[in-house]
């Protein structure tokens, strides 16, 4: 199955300063591939058409469920039959690679190929708002102040929290539970914690597919 045809993205750096304050944003956005690696002893060896079990870890069960769906839908489009994964198996270790603690799961579901992706985030506070200083001898308002004393910053409003997420992804073959491919991706800072989920399942699963595997 061949892969449908990406537009083509934003480039950064756009000589007009018109241009280049309009692509900002996506610039911002952009989706980062870190380092890879590949086991020579699986060079060659094709996925495709494969059943794979695709399982994530991340720090929240909405963000883990949203994970799995998007790499298993980035699978189909390579042409790979992806099996979603379940909760953690009882009993597993704790400290163990995912790839490891998925075998017995992969053999059940007769998979060839475990692709999981461990999901990692910072958090940063940006564009507090407004606010309000209360105090002896003078006042201010957000960037002026008035007089001189002591007092206190109250804020106005929401603060808005910005996400930076990482994945790390790993193909694992279920037959001698080696791994076959790992490789890594970070997203910029966002509020939009869906669409870098899905940019990072891109990224991870395009990453193995241009190591071969796809």
């Amino acid at each position: 199955m061949t892969r449908s045809a990406q537009p083509p993205r934003p480039r950064c750096g756009a000589r007009w300063p018109l241009a280049a304050a309009l692509l900002a944003a996506g610039c911002a956005a952009s989706t980062t591939v870190g380092p890879q690696w590949s086991d020579p002893q699986f060079a060659g060896r094709s996925l495709r058409g494969a059943r794979l079990l695709v399982v994530c870890e991340a720090p929240d069960p909405a963000l883990r469920r949203q994970c799995q769906d998007r790499v298993a839908a980035e699978l189909v489009a390579y042409g790979a039959t992806p099996v979603v994964g379940g909760e953690l198996p009882a009993g597993a270790p704790v400290g163990r690679p995912i790839g490891e603690t998925w075998l017995p799961a992969a053999r059940d579901a007769r998979a060839q190929a475990i692709f999981s992706a461990a999901l990692s985030a910072n958090q940063a506070i940006y564009n507090p708002g407004p606010s309000i200083g209360i105090g002896i001898g003078g006042w201010s308002g957000g960037n002026s102040s008035v007089g001189g004393g002591v007092g206190i910053s109250m804020p106005v409003g929401e603060a808005r929290a910005s996400m930076a997420l990482g994945a790390t992804g790993q193909l694992t073959d279920v037959a001698s539970g080696r791994t076959m491919w790992t490789g890594s991706a970070s997203t910029a800072y966002s509020s939009d914690l869906s669409g870098q989920i899905g940019e990072l399942a891109r990224a991870v699963v395009e990453a193995a597919g241009k190591a071969g595997y796809f």
